[in-house]
């Protein structure tokens, strides 16, 4: 049995002061740690350190939504493992799409970063989605496949044991359009189906699929339903802790 991970991607919202506001807000409408269901945020860098000093003993996780695969070194902008885990992180965002649309992030070089998370000792939670022109051509679990081959290259079982999938297709993030759970369920099903081939039946039924898409209160018991979906990517509904507790709360 999986245990549910709901995962709040704040991007490039709120300030360190504003994120601990919310934090505060969170763990007291939550009344304690939750023994069903995990919770991870992921606020922006400069709110890490003040963030995780807050969750300490929480139960709530804490992820950085981006990091580059080299150690250290001349990459001006650029954030290491080891920094995310100075900072007080456990998990990282990977291969979002918004960084592989914006910022021309490639399956080989998530695979490094993926790669480098593990190393350090961090849970990726990497991303993977199709466009609406790439499904509108029927070419979604061409292109699903390919980043999930390209992006686990050279992982092996132990790997997939730490890590996080989150099947996000690109056309309902930020639309307020979402797949239909039906939709979802098919693609996450197909997902495990590669992990199981890849990996083995023991890891394809243990690795969590969160899905990312417009996410909101009023549609997450029914994609949780789904028995391939394991929890969800929230972008825009984590930013209110009203919301993001709506969801957090899924009914089973």
């Amino acid at each position: 049995m999986i245990k549910p991970l709901i995962a709040g991607n704040w991007k490039m919202h709120k300030t360190a002061g504003e994120s601990l506001d919310f934090v505060r807000q969170l763990l007291t409408a939550l009344g304690g740690p939750l023994d069903d269901r995990d919770v991870v945020i992921a606020p922006p860098f400069t709110a890490l350190f003040p963030v995780a000093e807050l969750l300490r003993g929480s139960g709530i996780g804490l992820a950085a939504q981006n990091v580059h695969d080299a150690a250290e070194g001349a990459f001006t902008g650029e954030i290491s493992t080891r920094m995310l885990i100075d900072a007080g992180c456990s998990h990282v965002i990977i291969g979002h799409s918004e960084r592989r649309t914006l910022f021309g992030e490639k399956n080989d070089f998530l695979n490094r970063k993926a790669t480098a998370a593990l190393s350090a000792g961090l849970r990726p939670i990497y991303c993977i989605g199709e466009t609406l022109d790439e499904r509108e051509g029927g070419r979604t679990f061409t292109v699903i496949e390919r980043q999930v081959k390209e992006g686990l290259n050279k992982f092996n079982a132990g790997d997939i044991g730490r890590t996080v999938l989150a099947y996000e297709p690109v056309w309902a993030i930020g639309t307020g359009r979402t797949a239909a759970p039906t939709q979802a369920q098919e693609v996450h099903a197909f997902i495990r189906k590669m992990i199981e081939g890849d990996f083995g039946g023991r890891a394809a039924a243990a690795i969590p699929i969160l899905y990312g898409g417009s996410v909101k209160p009023d549609n997450i018991d029914e994609l949780m339903a789904q028995p391939d979906i394991n929890g969800a990517l929230v972008g825009g509904a984590s930013l209110k802790v009203e919301s993001f507790i709506s969801i957090i709360r899924f009914k089973k």
